[in-house]
C-alpha cells in the first residue's frame, strides 16, 4: 500500500469525522438525543477529558484548563509521532494490514485533535441551544476545545434484579460510552493490529512470497 492511497484513507475518515461533528454540533442542543433504532441513538455530548471523559485534573494536581491545555499538547506530540511511525513503515514497504491500521489510528487521532485545538475558536456554546459556526462569541479558545461524540449503542438497557448482591435494583447498561468517527477508526486500527498481528508486522514481500 502506497502514501497515496494511505492519504486517501485518511482523507475519507477525516472528511466523515468532521461532517458528522459538524452536523451534530449545528443541528443538536447539548444532551439531545435522536433514536435511531433501541440499541442506537445519536447523542450529543461533548469530551473536554481522554478516553472515557476522563480529565487530566481528576488525576493531577491540576486545574481543568491547565489539564485541558496539556492534554492537547501531548495530543499534538502523539500525532506527530504516529505520523512519522506511518511514514517509516511505508517508506519501509511494510504490509499492507499494519499500513492501513497505522492510517486508521492516524486519522482518528488527526480527528480528535482538529476539535480540540479550533473547535473552541469556532463554535459557541451548545447549552440551551444549537450552536453557530464561526461565531462572534465562540466557547473557548486555541487548545480548549471539546472533542464532540455521538454515536450510542445501549444494546442493552436495563436493571440488575434487586436480588443481586450490592448492584440489585441499579441500571445496567451495555454498550454505555459514547463516541465519534474518530474514536471508530483508532479502536479499528487498534483492533486490526491486535487480531492480526502476525500479518500486520509481516513485511510486504513476506506476504508476496505467501500468496
Amino acid at each position: 500500500m502506497n502514501l497515496r492511497k494511505s492519504l486517501l484513507l485518511i482523507a475519507i475518515v477525516l472528511l466523515v469525522d468532521q461532517i458528522s461533528k459538524i452536523y451534530i454540533k449545528t443541528n443538536f442542543i447539548l444532551g439531545e438525543s435522536v433514536t435511531v433504532f433501541s440499541w442506537f441513538k445519536i447523542l450529543f455530548i461533548e469530551n473536554e477529558g481522554a478516553a472515557w471523559g476522563t480529565k487530566l485534573s481528576d488525576i493531577l494536581p491540576v486545574s481543568d484548563s491547565t489539564g485541558k491545555l496539556i492534554l492537547t499538547v501531548f495530543r499534538l506530540f502523539a500525532i506527530v509521532g504516529i505520523g512519522y511511525w506511518l511514514y517509516d513503515i511505508i517508506r519501509k514497504n511494510a504490509s499492507r494490514t499494519l499500513i492501513i491500521a497505522v492510517s486508521l489510528i492516524f486519522a482518528g487521532a488527526f480527528g480528535n485533535i482538529i476539535d480540540s485545538l479550533f473547535y473552541g475558536m469556532i463554535f459557541n456554546d451548545s447549552s440551551n441551544q444549537v450552536a453557530t459556526i464561526f461565531s462572534s462569541e465562540p466557547y473557548g479558545g486555541l487548545f480548549y476545545g471539546k472533542v464532540v461524540d455521538m454515536l450510542y449503542f445501549p444494546i442493552i438497557d436495563t436493571r440488575w434484579p434487586e436480588w443481586v448482591p450490592v448492584v440489585g435494583g441499579q441500571i445496567f447498561r451495555f454498550f454505555e460510552p459514547v463516541f465519534n468517527i474518530a474514536d471508530t477508526a483508532i479502536s479499528t486500527g487498534v483492533g486490526i493490529l491486535i487480531v492480526f498481528n502476525k500479518k500486520a508486522f509481516g513485511s510486504a514481500d513476506d506476504q508476496e512470497v505467501k500468496s
